[in-house]
C-alpha cells in the first residue's frame, strides 16, 4: 500500500479529532503527524525542537490538515502535565496519543554503562510514556473512547548485546502497554504497541553496512498507525512486530 493509497482510503477517517504525537519533530513521529494530520485529525505536534516542530506544522498545513505546536521537554514531568492542561484547554479532549519520542545509547557492554546514560534512555523511552498517558489518558477515560499507541521497536522483543538499557527500556514500554490495556479497556480506550525493526531514521546511524532502501521506512509505521486507529470499534490490535520485507 503506496502513500496515495492510505490516503485516498484514509482521507477524513479522523476528522474533528485531537491527535497527539511525541517525537514529533522528525522521522517516525513526524510521518505519523503528517499521516493523522491527512486523515483529517487536528494533530498536537511535541518535542523539545521548536523549529523542526513548525516545519512539521507546515508540512501538515500543505496537505489541507491543520497542526498545534506544543513544545515540551518530555524528561521533564511538570513540563508534561502541563502539556497536558494546554491540550485540554485548547482542545477539549485527546482522542489518539501517539508516543514515539525515544533515544537510542552507544553500544557498549552495559557494565559500562554510565548511570546517567541509563537515565537519560529510561526518561525518554519508558518514563515518558508513562507521564504522557498520565496526563491525557483521563481525557479518553471521561470521553469513553480513545486510542493510545507506544511505539517500542523488536529489541523489546529480542536480546541486544551491547544495547541492554535501549532493550531494557523496550521491553518495560511493551509491558506498560499491555497493563495500561488491560486497565482501559473498560473506559472503551484502547491501548496499542508497534514494535519495528530498523527504520531509515538516521537513529542508530551506527548500524553501518545496512541497505536503508531495504529497512523500514517511517512512513511503514505510519500506515499501521492510520490501520490501528480506524479500526472498527469493537476490537483492537494489542501488539504490530513490524519487519522489512528483505533483510537490509
Amino acid at each position: 500500500m503506496n502513500e496515495e493509497q492510505t490516503t485516498s482510503e484514509f482521507r477524513g477517517a479522523l476528522q474533528n479529532q485531537i491527535a497527539v504525537i511525541s517525537g514529533a519533530a522528525r522521522g517516525i513521529g513526524e510521518a505519523i503527524a503528517v499521516e493523522l494530520g491527512r486523515m483529517g485529525a487536528r494533530v498536537v505536534l511535541t518535542a523539545r525542537d521548536r523549529a523542526r516542530l513548525d516545519q512539521v506544522k507546515q508540512a501538515i498545513e500543505q496537505t489541507g490538515g491543520t497542526a498545534l505546536v506544543l513544545p515540551c521537554d518530555l524528561t521533564d514531568a511538570n513540563a508534561i502535565a502541563a502539556l497536558g492542561r494546554q491540550v485540554h484547554t485548547e482542545c477539549g479532549r485527546c482522542d489518539i496519543l501517539v508516543n514515539d519520542a525515544g533515544v537510542g545509547a552507544e553500544r557498549k557492554p552495559l557494565i559500562d554503562v554510565g548511570v546517567d546514560e541509563w537515565d537519560r534512555v529510561m526518561d525518554t523511552n519508558l518514563r515518558a510514556p508513562y507521564l504522557m498517558m498520565r496526563a491525557l489518558a483521563p481525557m479518553m477515560v471521561a470521553a469513553r473512547s480513545g486510542h493510545i499507541i507506544n511505539i517500542s521497536s523488536l529489541a523489546g522483543k529480542n536480546v541486544l548485546p551491547g544495547g541492554a538499557a535501549y532493550s531494557a527500556s523496550k521491553w518495560g514500554l511493551n509491558g506498560l502497554t499491555y497493563s495500561v490495556a488491560e486497565e482501559l479497556r473498560q473506559y472503551n480506550v484502547r491501548v496499542s504497541v508497534i514494535a519495528p525493526g530498523s527504520v531509515n531514521t538516521g537513529f542508530g546511524d551506527g548500524l553501518s553496512g545496512k541497505d536503508k532502501t531495504r529497512m523500514i521506512q517511517p512512513q511503514d509505521v505510519a500506515q499501521v498507525v492510520a490501520m490501528l486507529v480506524t479500526q472498527a470499534p469493537t476490537s483492537f490490535v494489542s501488539e504490530v512486530l513490524l519487519r522489512p520485507t528483505m533483510k537490509p
